[in-house]
């Protein structure tokens, strides 16, 4: 995501803002966990300000620049799931916040497998057809939800947690909202190749683009530059033949 300072217009500076927000709160909790000598808030809460800058050490390792809507909605999912659903007991307090959280997220997982392939089919890595990318979106989700569901699993047993709090109920019906999320974003990527506009994913998966261009121009380079050696083979049959002809007549 951007500075403050190279936000081009107030929603980015918006976005901006309230990151830097969400950050701020991370870092109060940390300093009132130190006072209340309260250990395991201060250690879940560094780790989950660590983890809101993933996206950003993502870019810079990779060189990709990621929109920033979907940047933001990163961080406040992560920022949802264990500040306030854990740390502070939304979970317990708001029964439909697990619902909204596994909808979100595998939305946004969906988005992010539909945006990976995408990129590999601009790029000739693959052939394929909108239907088997938005297949892919769509198992790419739901096997991240999987692979959660795993993880609170193992957090339960190991250290005493709740995080399944109902055991299996529970789990499936994370699953289930998984897949509900994943399938809606996954047939609005079909649309969007069909070259239908969505607002909100069009927006960020055209801004995604145009961020990145270099992606799709080295695409071009590629193609253009594989041309002149395809039609090398085609001569060559031509050359040998020649040479035959010529060598034929030398010996008459």
């Amino acid at each position: 995501m951007k500075q403050f300072r190279e936000a081009r217009n107030l929603a980015e500076k918006a976005q901006v803002g309230f990151s830097y927000f969400l950050r701020g709160t991370l870092v109060v909790a940390m300093i009132v966990a130190i006072m209340n000598k309260s250990w395991p808030i201060l250690f879940s809460s560094s780790l989950i300000l660590f983890l809101t800058f993933l996206p950003q050490m993502f870019e810079k390792k990779y060189k990709i620049q990621i929109p920033d809507e979907f940047e933001l909605g990163i961080i406040i999912f992560i920022y949802a799931t264990l500040f306030l659903g854990e740390i502070m007991g939304y979970y317990r307090k708001y029964a439909w916040w697990d619902i909204v959280i596994h909808a979100g997220a595998g939305m946004a997982l969906g988005f992010a497998g539909f945006m990976i392939l995408y990129t590999l089919y601009h790029k000739n890595k693959i052939r394929t057809k909108p239907a088997w990318m938005s297949a892919f979106s769509f198992f790419f989700a739901l096997g991240i939800g999987a692979l959660w569901e795993i993880f609170e699993f193992t957090m339960d047993q190991s250290f005493g947690l709740n995080m399944q709090r109902s055991g299996l109920p529970d789990t499936m019906w994370d699953l289930i909202v998984d897949a509900g999320g994943a399938l809606l974003t996954s047939a609005i990527g079909y649309y969007y190749f069909k070259k239908l506009r969505m607002p909100l994913f069009s927006r960020m998966f055209d801004k995604y683009l145009k961020e990145n261009p270099s992606f799709f121009e080295e695409t071009e380079t590629k193609i253009t530059a594989t041309k002149p050696e395809e039609a090398e083979p085609k001569a060559k049959p031509k050359t040998e033949a020649s040479g035959a002809r010529t060598n034929l007549r030398r010996r008459h």
